[in-house]
Order: C-alpha cells, then structure tokens, then sequence
C-alpha cells in the first residue's frame, strides 16, 4: 500500500501585524487531501544569524518602510505556485526549491539561508 501524501493545494499570504504593532507576513497554506487549513505568522526577531531569513522591506514611506507588501506578492505570485502539489511531509525538498530554485543566490556558506 503507497504511503498518502498531502500536497500543497493554495498558499495565501497577507500583511498583518505583530505583537510589536510591525506589519509583517501570514500565510494560509491548505492542502488538497485532506483538505486542512495551516496559518503561520513571522514577526521578525532581533537576532541576524548566518541561519536566519533576509527580511524584504518595502523601504516605501508607508510604514515608515517597514511594510512586507512586496514579500506578500512574492509569496502569492512566485513561491505559492511554484510549492503548489509538493508534499508538505517533504521539507527538505521544499527547502531545496526555495533556496536553489527560486532564490539561487549563494554566501561565502554556500546556498543562503
């Protein structure tokens, strides 16, 4: 009997904002089978480690610069259809698309994080 799978049918992202009162992401994820509802919010942290994610600012007067309206269309338009039917259980296969794939720029560590 194959293993099922649950694969990735819509990732919506919004700007929200954080505890801080900072605009920042949140994005629904819902899978095709089950058909389930996963929503994660990232405020960003204070700490910059070589692990950590870049932030992607919309450096625009509104908010002072600090919206993630440019981060939010990136997920909607480029990373939500390009993660769309992957296997959420394969994270290290989504990793390697949005690192390798849809980023592809290095550090002197290799592939950023």
């Amino acid at each position: 009997m194959a293993k099922p799978t649950c694969t990735i049918k819509t990732l919506h992202a919004r700007e929200i904002y954080d505890s801080r009162g900072n605009p920042t992401v949140e994005v629904d994820l819902v899978t095709e089978s089950p058909q389930v509802l996963f929503r994660a919010a990232v405020p960003s942290g204070a700490s910059t480690g070589i692990y950590e994610a870049l932030e992607l600012r919309d450096g625009e007067a509104r908010l002072q610069g600090k919206g993630v309206l440019k981060a939010v269309s990136h997920i909607n338009t480029i990373i939500g259809p390009a993660l769309t039917g992957m296997d959420v259980t394969q994270q290290k296969a989504i990793d390697a698309k949005m690192v390798e794939v849809l980023d592809g720029s290095k550090n002197e560590w290799g592939w950023s994080k």
